[in-house]
Parts: C-alpha cells; sequence; structure tokens
C-alpha cells in the first residue's frame, strides 16, 4: 500500500512491481477527484509525490508489506479494508511479498480544500495528514459505495460520486462533527428555490456546489439539510426526478427514448432504462406497452410521496 516518505539523495532501488488498472472513473465525467482498481504485483512499489491526495484501500486476502516512512521502517499485515492516506508532496515506497489489489482514490487540492474551507474548521484542525492502516468502517462503507459505482456497468449521475467523495474528505479530516450542532432542515423557501434550480437544469450536469450555493450553504452542510428536508440524498433526488419527466416523455411519444434521455440529463438511452428498472421496476419499452395503468400507478406513488 501507499506509503508517505520523503524523497532522499540516495540512489533508491529499483522499482519491481506492476500496476495494472482494472476500472478507471477516466471516462465517467468526475471533476476533482477519481478511482481506480488496480491490481498490483508483488515486488517493490515507488510511487513519486503527486500533486493529489491519493487514498489506497486494501481488497482481498492479507499480504505483508514492508514500507519506508518518514525514513522509519514498518512491516505489516494489510487486511481488507485497511486505508492508507497519503497527502499531495508525499511520495511513496512498498514491497508486497503477495499479489493484491488496491481500490486508489484521489481528491485534487481544490476539492479538497474546498471542503475544508467550507467546513469552518481551525487551520490546525483542518489538515489531512498521512494515516497508514485507517481502520475507520464508516470511510469503508463510504469507499466500497464507491467502488460499486467504478465498477457499475451504468454508473450513476457523477453528482453521487461526488457526493461520496466529499463525505470521505469530510471524514478524513475529522469534520464530521462540525455538522451536528448546525440546522436540522432547510427553511421552506430554501428548499423551494433549491428544487426549483434542479428543475431548471435536469438536462444538464449538476454539481454539489451549483446547489448548495442556490442555498447559501457549504456543500458538506447542504448535503445533511437536504436529505433531512426531502428523505433522501441528493443525487438520489435527482435522478429520481430525472426518470418521472423521462416517464412523461415517453408517453407523449414526441421524441425517441435517445432524445429523451439527453433531454432528461442521462448520459445515453442505456442509462436511462437502467434507472427506470431501478426506481420503477419497468423498461421505457415495457412503460409504453403498458400505458394508462402504469401511469396510475406512478401517480399514487407519487401522491403518496408527497
Amino acid at each position: 500500500m501507499n506509503v508517505a516518505t520523503p524523497m532522499t539523495q540516495s540512489q533508491p532501488e529499483p522499482h519491481r512491481g506492476s500496476r495494472i488498472a482494472v476500472y478507471s472513473s477516466k471516462m465517467l465525467g468526475w471533476q476533482g477527484f477519481g478511482a481506480e482498481l488496480v491490481k498490483v504485483s508483488a515486488g517493490l512499489h515507488r510511487m513519486p509525490a503527486s500533486i493529489h491526495h491519493r487514498v489506497g484501500v486494501h481488497v482481498g486476502a492479507p499480504v505483508n508489506a514492508h514500507c519506508i516512512c518518514d525514513e522509519r521502517r514498518h512491516t505489516r499485515i494489510q487486511a481488507h479494508g485497511d486505508v492508507d492516506v497519503i497527502p499531495a508532496g508525499l511520495a511513496g515506497q512498498w514491497s508486497d511479498d503477495a499479489n493484491c489489489t488496491i481500490f486508489s482514490v484521489w481528491f485534487g487540492e481544490d476539492f479538497a480544500q474546498r471542503t475544508v474551507e467550507q467546513l469552518a474548521l481551525k487551520s490546525g484542525d483542518a489538515q489531512l495528514r498521512p494515516r497508514l492502516q485507517m481502520r475507520d468502517p464508516r470511510f469503508q462503507h463510504l469507499a466500497w459505495a464507491l467502488r460499486a459505482e467504478l465498477e457499475a456497468d451504468d454508473a450513476s449521475d457523477p453528482l453521487y460520486a461526488e457526493s461520496l467523495c466529499t463525505a470521505m474528505v469530510v471524514r478524513l479530516i475529522g469534520g464530521a462533527a462540525a455538522l451536528e450542532d448546525r440546522r436540522r432542515t432547510l427553511a421552506p423557501k430554501t428548499a423551494a428555490r433549491v428544487i426549483e434550480f434542479i428543475e431548471a437544469h435536469l438536462d444538464q450536469r449538476l454539481t454539489l456546489s451549483d446547489l448548495a450555493a442556490q442555498a447559501g450553504l457549504s456543500v458538506p452542510h447542504f448535503k445533511v439539510l437536504f436529505r433531512a428536508t426531502l428523505g433522501m440524498p441528493v443525487h438520489r433526488y435527482v435522478v429520481q426526478r430525472r426518470v418521472e419527466r423521462a416517464t412523461t416523455l415517453l408517453r407523449e411519444g414526441k421524441l425517441n427514448a435517445s432524445q429523451i434521455a439527453l433531454d432528461t440529463g442521462f448520459a445515453h438511452q442505456s442509462h436511462m432504462a437502467h434507472w427506470m428498472g431501478r426506481l420503477l421496476g419497468i423498461t421505457p419499452r415495457e412503460l409504453l406497452r403498458a400505458g394508462p395503468a402504469v401511469a396510475s400507478s406512478d401517480r399514487r406513488v407519487d401522491a403518496g410521496r408527497q
């Protein structure tokens, strides 16, 4: 696993290990952060300092790892879910005695710093520090959710991945407690303004920063209050509204499915079909065949939600 170590003037031992990315977020439209699932061979690995903050989560069977950190040597057993946190500007060196898999996540400095600033923590408390073999069940939960998103045949809106990564940064800098004593729900007028913005921009890429700005809140605080007010996370609400609008347009029959998918903010037609199946239990084609019966059922669901 990645371990922070300062660069030295001595001749480094040759890099012997290989890393092969099995999944990558490069084509998913994620901005300011990213992830990949990497197959790592046994042997020595040297990784140069990066401009990004890096997190490595061990996946699968335990391996023995021999590391150098701050010119100190460490020998440890990396177990499933163990996390190493490597801040920007630090290099990594480690040696594994067997092949392993790492779920690797990176955060851009701007993305992390924006989250830190929005939490309004004291500068000394709001730092992303190097941490080795961190075992945090809540952080693991976020990491596995992001991994599932990375591996999904049809990924969710990038808003979901952004939400997960924001929560990961909050967890790493210990900012969760800063959200506890603040207002519990959005004011009615604020909630209405956010919802109106979502409705007007369903066909566009929505970000947490855009939505939080409508409420005049930080992204971490906005996420908490939105869920408390609407009863679901931001990304789920947005996807649900896109499915509902797509359903209406499909029944009108004026546009083909591919155009409707784009007009409602989905990446493509199969992405729309995936979410319609997940939320409604029916494909676009089945919905058109079902006709008014499904429409009545959907209206009952909407009424029950209000």
